[in-house]
């Protein structure tokens, strides 16, 4: 039996906003439900212990493979992966469990997409939990560009927007990329310091095609949840995932005049210490952008935070859960 299958819920489906969506959902089907999103390169199985935790404190959870990823549907188009579409799988996932509003907590990339809800679906949100990914303002230029000047033509993200070449080395030795990017704190903090030569910061192609896959020192997953995110990624390659990069102009483009705090919505920011790439400075300024906010930091948590310190990360969310939505 794989991992997926022995440390998840069944699979269920759902036909939402012109996809399929797969989905595991865990807990008694009452009170306000808990939608956990994922980031990149990741799964609905990230939150495998999260599931576990919230089942056992009687909460209901749902976690998505989000649009592109996993057993969820990968339309063709880039289009198709923009904040409209991404904001509308989650309400249409909700209008599929018959419910008006739900808590959606995010990481990484889900992180993004949680907090653009109440600006675009403020009736269906009762409360946001950020996980490494802050609130932030919107850039006043286009986000890629400012990427390109400050980080290098390399920088991963900016990598992204070239059709097809991301998707062709990612998708070259999977189980490579898989360690590469699931690896302890130290290892990716070392991947994102500035380069000795002044080339681009993040440069994700040139250290993946580098990094020697013999080293296992710096592994985070056990061999078995290794495979659950190699074998779901070999089956569906990596472009789903690095289309949503690819509307970051378009996002930014199509976000002229959404608001510009949150207000009258319970939030929790969760930093981890050592994130290299969604430092705890960049949360620094939600206070001021948001009117119900608790912060918290994690300390020793690298990137894959609530993989890497499950206990603490469901210890914070059941303990604010408790207090702003008690059941």
């Amino acid at each position: 039996m794989s991992a997926l299958e022995s440390q998840m819920p069944p699979v269920q489906r759902a036909p939402v906003n012109g996809i399929e969506m797969a989905y595991y959902e865990a807990g008694p089907r009452e009170g306000v439900p808990i939608i956990l999103c994922h980031g990149f390169p990741e799964l609905a199985f990230s939150w495998r212990h999260q599931l576990k935790a919230f089942e056992a404190a009687g909460r209901w959870v749902v976690a998505p493979d989000q649009r592109g990823y996993g057993l969820s549907s990968r339309p063709e188009a880039v289009t198709d992966y923009d904040m409209e579409h991404l904001t509308g799988d989650l309400t249409g996932l909700l209008d599929h469990l018959g419910v008006e509003k739900a808590i959606f907590c995010g990481h990484d990339w889900g992180g993004i997409v949680v907090w653009q809800l109440p600006l675009m679906h403020p009736g269906r949100v009762a409360g946001v939990i950020g996980l490494n990914t802050p609130f932030m303002p919107r850039s006043p230029l286009d986000p890629i560009a400012l990427m390109r000047m400050r980080f290098g033509p390399d920088m991963y993200i900016v990598w992204f927007q070239t059709p097809g070449d991301a998707d062709a080395v990612l998708s070259a030795d999977v189980e490579k990329t898989m360690r590469f990017f699931m690896r302890k704190p130290a290892a990716l903090q070392a991947a994102a310091a500035q380069p000795a030569a002044g080339g681009s910061t993040f440069a994700f192609k040139e250290l993946l095609q580098r990094w020697d896959a013999s080293d296992t020192g710096s592994q985070l997953l056990t061999p078995e949840e290794l495979a659950a995110f190699v074998e779901s990624f070999r089956r569906t390659g990596f472009t789903g995932g690095i289309n949503w990069y690819r509307n970051f102009t378009r996002n930014w483009e199509r976000s002229e005049g959404l608001p510009v705090r949150i207000d009258r919505l319970p939030c929790l920011m969760i930093t981890a210490e050592k994130d290299a790439v969604l430092t705890p400075a960049m949360a620094e300024g939600m206070p001021g952008m948001i009117g119900d906010l608790e912060m918290h930091m994690i300390h020793g948590s690298g990137h894959w935070t609530q993989q890497e310190k499950p206990e603490e990360v469901n210890q914070l969310i059941l303990d604010w859960l408790d207090r702003r939505f008690p059941k």
